[in-house]
């Protein structure tokens, strides 16, 4: 087994976070997912990110049930999906990952999206904190005004904001406006998926700034966004299914970029979601309005 120290970071409940992890999005063969957690486990990730819409909680938690590490030495988050987004529902979908995860606890728990009844929701993640279920709650994909709504609202702070943040998408006022409020902000997607730059068909792993910022230190360009991600004070969860390129992605600790050098990566920036813009309508139906119409379904086929 690999020997990876990997620092963690106090969240603003007193919980210790590791700084880097292991995301399984877009890992839904079970098998391939079950594998992947059981090769960073070994690599020395100790944080494993999943989530309901994953369809994979039954593999992470098997490879984490099977593992030789110790139960209490890694830190498993998972979310709930908007579909659960009320109080009942809720509740309902905590206990839903528990039992999929095979867990008695989950370390972190976040709502995955902005839309619906997230209070009602919140609420529920709270009790469930409060009953030992969950060590942490946070939220996914929220902005400032929405981060803002929720810690005046309710009496428990999200301790995480998971959203995503890449050299093409920096979110800098986002991220700073977190960091303010002491919530950590948990990278997605830090690769951007190796989208292409439309008008020079650059990608972040071919990008000339970045490389030439990894030759200097024999490093990736991977390796370099990741390391910019951590300077910033950002957790980042890469995800890959290559135990090689995991155990590249976990060797980030050995080196540190310059003032220019991060200056050089901030000017990448191009302000713009590589996937899609939470805020537009077209977005808030397709992944909230289909999701309500299916359990409004539901709840009427099984009246």
């Amino acid at each position: 087994m690999a020997d990876v120290n990997v620092p963690t970071v106090k969240l603003n409940d007193g919980v210790e976070m590791p700084t880097l992890g292991f995301g399984v999005f877009q890992v839904p063969d079970l098998n391939q997912a079950e594998q992947a957690v059981t090769d960073a486990l070994n690599t020395g990730y100790r944080l494993i990110d999943t989530a309901a819409a994953y369809q994979n909680e039954e593999a992470v938690g098997k490879a984490i049930n099977k593992s030789s590490v110790k139960r209490e030495n890694i830190f498993v988050t998972s979310k709930l999906w908007v579909s659960d987004f009320n109080y009942g529902r809720a509740k309902a979908g905590i206990d839903a990952s528990l039992q999929k995860l095979g867990l008695d606890y989950m370390d972190l728990y976040l709502l995955h999206q902005p839309y619906g009844d997230t209070m009602g929701a919140w609420r529920a993640l709270e009790e469930a904190q409060k009953a030992g279920k969950i060590r942490s709650i946070g939220v996914s994909n929220f902005y400032a005004d929405q981060l803002k709504d929720l810690e005046l609202t309710e009496p428990v702070k999200p301790a995480v904001n998971q959203i995503e943040v890449n050299p093409w998408y920096q979110q800098d006022r986002e991220v700073k406006f977190a960091q303010g409020e002491d919530i950590r902000v948990e990278a997605w997607a830090p690769f951007a998926e190796g989208k292409h730059d439309i008008f020079t068909n650059e990608t972040i792993f071919t990008n000339e700034t970045i490389a030439k910022i990894a030759a200097k230190y024999g490093k990736s360009n991977g390796q370099v966004i990741l390391r910019w991600l951590l300077q910033r004070g950002i957790t980042v969860i890469p995800k890959s299914v290559h135990q090689k390129r995991m155990a590249e992605n976990i060797d980030v600790f050995d080196f540190e970029l310059t003032a220019d050098e991060m200056k050089a990566m901030a000017a990448l920036d191009k302000n713009e979601s590589q996937f899609f813009d939470h805020r537009d309508p077209v977005t808030i139906e397709q992944i909230f309005g289909s999701s309500l119409r299916a359990v409004q379904e539901s709840e009427k086929n099984n009246f």
